[in-house]
């Protein structure tokens, strides 16, 4: 074997080698993570989800988002179509209810309750909350296993996070974040069984007062192929909103 040979081949190996600097940290990129993407105003805005399924054609869903992430609250409530219409979904502080406005009740869910039948679940929507809900991938001696890699012409870092909790969508997920912000850019979610279930593609944010926002979300169903959702938000206002927001009350006016 030629010695040019097997300096490419080092190379190589190097290329895959976990990346060993502080700022690689799986830790510290999530804390990046979820303060560059936390709230510190109320916020409000417009959501268009348009579900596709192999052989059914598109649905179109809208809701109302609301969030306030100063008490971990968030609620969304259907507008369209008319069947789901005053439909909701309610978190405060650590529970999740989902409101069906026909039978007038409330059911209490977990995170991994999917939005208006789509493939979008409720810990989407949530204030993030990596630290607390997962655990990153490790070496023999307890070092985190972080890679450096590319999405296009983006470079990013990709790393295993496994749930720490029951109460999550999925027990194990992939993440390819970017270098330069942490901002999440494409999540793989994994079954317990090891079974990749789920592809999302943040495809836009924007960013309002030093904080970003997704804007534009595609999730890929890899276990039913051909089915996919696509979550548009927009008319984003971060003006107060009302305590009584956030309250079973106002979803059950919201059917008067």
């Amino acid at each position: 074997m030629t010695h040019l040979r097997l300096i490419f081949i080092a190379l190589f190996i190097l290329s895959l080698a976990p990346e060993r600097s502080l700022a690689g940290q799986v830790q510290e990129i999530l804390e990046c993570l979820e303060e560059s993407l936390t709230v510190d105003h109320d916020f409000s805005a417009k959501m268009v989800m348009v579900e596709e399924k192999a052989g059914q054609g598109k649905k179109k869903h809208e809701l109302v988002y609301y969030r306030r992430d100063s008490d971990d609250s968030f609620l969304l409530v259907a507008t369209y179509p008319s069947t789901k219409k005053g439909n909701g979904y309610l978190r405060v502080g650590d529970n999740f209810w989902v409101y069906r406005r026909n039978t007038r009740s409330f059911q209490h869910v977990n995170r991994d309750e999917s939005v208006s039948g789509t493939n979008m679940k409720l810990e989407t929507f949530e204030k993030k909350k990596l630290t607390e809900l997962y655990r990153s991938d490790k070496t023999k001696n307890g070092r985190d296993l972080i890679y450096k890699d590319r999405l296009g012409d983006i470079p990013v870092y990709k790393f295993i996070l496994y749930a720490k909790v029951k109460d999550v969508a999925y027990p194990k997920q992939i993440m390819w974040v970017r270098r330069d912000n942490f901002l999440p850019l494409k999540i793989e979610y994994f079954s317990v069984s090891g079974t990749h279930m789920l592809t999302s593609l943040y495809l836009k944010y924007t960013k309002i007062k030093g904080r970003y926002f997704w804007i534009k979300l595609l999730n890929i169903d890899e276990f039913e192929k051909g089915n996919k959702t696509v979550a548009d938000i927009s008319g984003i206002s971060l003006a107060p909103l009302d305590d009584v927001i956030f309250t079973k009350p106002y979803l059950e006016n919201l059917s008067n």
